[in-house]
């Protein structure tokens, strides 16, 4: 997949682009119906399936003191993006000069970058321009007049909800990890380069790798079964603690894998944690003892957990 850093300064010359443009935090399965249609069309018009991401998230430039927790990595998004046939990934960069666009400027000084653009595939809730003031009309519209055609996705809806990045977000952050396979379409990931820790796992005769996503959604403090997706592509099972360790550091708050049946020293190498299932809340023990016990017991539950479910193996 060919990636474009700033379609601003970017003149896109493949044939008949199919296009869908937006932040496509997640990935969820909502975003993969409109790029199931982008693939589609442009198989069907032996054009170039691409899409537009904005980046920053809007929500994270006008509100730049709540930074958003994302989903997905860039990294992971376009991953994702090229697995399920996309062959353009183009950035727009969200600025003051972006947000300023009025819509038909976002059309001739955005859009039509793209030379050959045959279509522009939406969701239900597209906007665009200055203040959001462009919805699907209006596009319809622009497309009659500069030559592409328009077509809208309905929302997916699972189990009576809206599939959205914010109802994803939600269940990540109340731990639900089980659940958000239904709309996320597949388990939740976290990624990021092993940090160096204090060494107390190692202490207590299970070393951890340590990571700190960078503005991820993180679910709550507790302990997780996981997979661990080493550099290399190789997978082991995993214990996640995610909190401050109330036992023996009390206030430093880590995400630390205790990487299962493995013992290499993968200091500043990127992992990607999979979360499966929420096992327990972090909890503070009597002593450093119990502590062990416990997380012994974590262990071995998390061994069994994954021998009956064998095809959980791999996200």
């Amino acid at each position: 997949m060919k990636i474009i850093k700033d379609i601003r300064k970017t003149k896109i010359k493949d044939n008949n682009v199919v296009l869908t443009i937006g932040s496509f935090d997640g990935v969820h399965l909502g975003h993969l119906e409109i790029i199931k249609e982008v693939v589609s069309l442009a198989h069907i018009n032996h054009g170039t399936p691409c899409v537009m991401v904005l980046r920053p998230h809007p929500r994270t430039y006008f509100s730049p003191d709540i930074p958003l927790k994302i989903l997905t990595s860039d990294e992971k998004q376009q991953s994702l993006f090229a697995q399920n046939g996309i062959k353009i990934t183009a950035i727009l960069p969200f600025n003051q000069e972006t947000a300023n666009l009025s819509p038909e400027e976002f059309i001739t000084k955005i859009l039509l970058n793209f030379e050959q653009l045959h279509a522009v595939v939406v969701g239900h809730d597209f906007r665009f321009g200055k203040k959001a003031e462009g919805d699907f009309d209006l596009l319809k519209k622009y497309g009659k007049k500069y030559g592409f055609k328009v077509k809208q996705i309905p929302p997916l809806i699972i189990q009576g909800e809206r599939v959205s990045s914010s109802l994803i977000r939600e269940l990540v952050l109340d731990g639900e990890m089980e659940k958000i396979v239904d709309y996320l379409g597949r388990r939740y990931s976290l990624s990021g380069r092993v940090v160096k820790g204090r060494g107390i796992g190692q202490q207590l005769g299970f070393p951890t790798a340590n990571i700190s996503p960078f503005h991820s959604a993180i679910p709550p403090h507790g302990v997780y079964s996981a997979e661990c997706i080493l550099e290399d592509g190789r997978v082991f099972l995993a214990a996640v603690n995610i909190g401050i360790a109330p036992t023996i550091r009390q206030q430093d708050f880590a995400i630390e894998a205790h990487i299962i049946d493995f013992n290499e020293e993968i200091l500043e190498q990127k992992i990607e944690i999979v979360f499966h299932k929420h096992i327990r809340p972090e909890k503070k023990f009597s002593s450093r003892e119990e502590l062990i016990h416990a997380i012994r017991e974590d262990v071995e539950y998390i061994k069994q957990y994954f021998d009956k479910n064998k095809n959980f193996i791999k996200p």
